[in-house]
């Protein structure tokens, strides 16, 4: 068996960014994939603003301040969006937060640090330059790179577009990612379940997973465990997919017929990953587009499709950084791996450690409905409570 460490580095290696672009509103690019650089026009802010609604001033008008208070005259009134006069020796302007500093002005003094009546604005002490004042380009500066190729355009990301006036950005072309699930007992749910049937939750658990990545479906369904009909699949998805995946029906069994089918129309390599849940993972091409065979389990599936197809899908869509960050958190469980790397179902609880799911069989899909997140236990590892454990909370690996 190879390492999941291996295998990750493999697809990877594999995956190649596709390289259609589309120019799309800004509005409508959450989630989507920067395919260029872009470098701002402008500077952020603009220009010297203030933090605060409160007083520009002339510090040296305040340096008596040292030895006693002083009044000042107020002698412009600027708001945010309006642009004020040159300011006065001996005044002060009543300014709003955002608003351009006035020529002459070195600093903003809070309205709350002051006292105001009919005779002025009295200043009890002295401040700084700069003091309260947003300085021109401290945010960007014009001709900076502000998001490089590869980002994905996360709401933070698209406010900093935004903020430099870009109302339409060009993003890598959504990909397509064909899926389909080999075998006779898949039954779709809502249909009445027959002797040995079982519903079909791998597919709405795997459409459901794309949609959270931003692919684009194209859902063949369940298809029947013989070779044309597992071929015509492949083939149909082939056309009009960037990615093919499966799940199931791949073992070596007479009913098994994903290796026969990918090997008649491309090439296939079948790896024995030292992962559980999740040991059986196919990698190939069929017609020329990359294939990803997933376990037929349920949960094994889920495990593999976070852990190794996810990464695979986001480095095809052009995204630059695909890691994922691992949290070390206390293991409230004792645990024993067997030889193989192990991802164990497990869910915060109140007192900032993990639980476990009681039950750990593959099968049992209620358990990726409980947890939170895995954690990861290497091979032949004892963990006891009280153990930091690394562990990958569910949200990050849609974040």
């Amino acid at each position: 068996m190879i390492s999941y460490a291996e295998a990750l580095e493999r697809l990877l290696l594999a995956a190649k960014p596709i390289e259609d672009t589309e120019t799309i509103p800004l509005l409508y690019s959450t989630n989507r994939v920067l395919a260029h650089d872009v470098v701002s026009p402008i500077s952020v802010p603009g220009w010297d603003n203030s933090q605060m609604d409160g007083y520009a001033v002339h510090t040296v008008d305040l340096a008596d301040g040292k030895l006693g208070p002083v009044r000042l005259a107020v002698s412009e009134r600027i708001t945010a969006g309006s642009v004020g006069t040159k300011l006065e020796r001996g005044t002060v302007a009543r300014i709003f937060t955002g608003a351009p500093l006035p020529e002459g002005a070195d600093a903003v003094v809070p309205q709350e640090d002051v006292e105001v009546n009919e005779d002025g604005v009295l200043f009890t002490k002295p401040v700084k330059p700069g003091a309260w004042v947003r300085r021109k380009g401290s945010d960007v500066e014009a001709g900076s790179t502000v998001l490089e190729a590869g980002a994905r355009l996360t709401p933070g990301a698209i406010g900093m577009l935004a903020s430099i006036g870009r109302a339409y950005v060009t993003v890598r072309r959504r990909i397509r990612v064909g899926i389909f699930f080999s075998g006779d007992e898949l039954v779709q749910p809502g249909e009445p379940l027959p002797p040995g049937g079982i519903y079909n939750s791998n597919r709405f658990t795997m459409r459901s997973l794309l949609m959270m990545l931003g692919c684009e479906v194209i859902d063949l369904g369940s298809i029947p465990d013989s070779l044309d009909a597992t071929v015509r699949a492949f083939e149909k998805a082939a056309d009009a997919a960037d990615v093919i995946l499966s799940t199931g029906g791949m073992s070596v069994g007479e009913e098994d017929h994903i290796k026969p089918a990918v090997e008649r129309l491309g090439k296939l390599d079948l790896w024995r990953v030292n992962l559980k849940p999740g040991k059986p993972l196919a990698y190939g091409e069929v017609c020329g587009v990359p294939f990803i065979g997933l376990p037929g389990n349920p949960v094994s599936g889920f495990v593999v499709f976070l852990m190794m197809a996810r990464p695979f899908l986001l480095r095809r869509m052009g995204l630059t950084n695909v890691d994922l960050k691992a949290l070390e958190i206390r293991a409230d469980f004792d645990w024993k791996a067997g030889s193989r790397e192990e991802f164990l179902r497990v869910r915060r609880n109140d007192a900032g450690g993990l639980d476990l799911y009681p039950t750990q069989n593959s099968q049992v899909l209620s358990s990726c409905a409980w947890a939170d997140g895995l954690a990861d236990i290497p091979g032949g590892a004892s963990v006891k409570r009280g153990d930091l454990v690394r562990y990958y909370p569910f949200c990050e690996f849609f974040a």
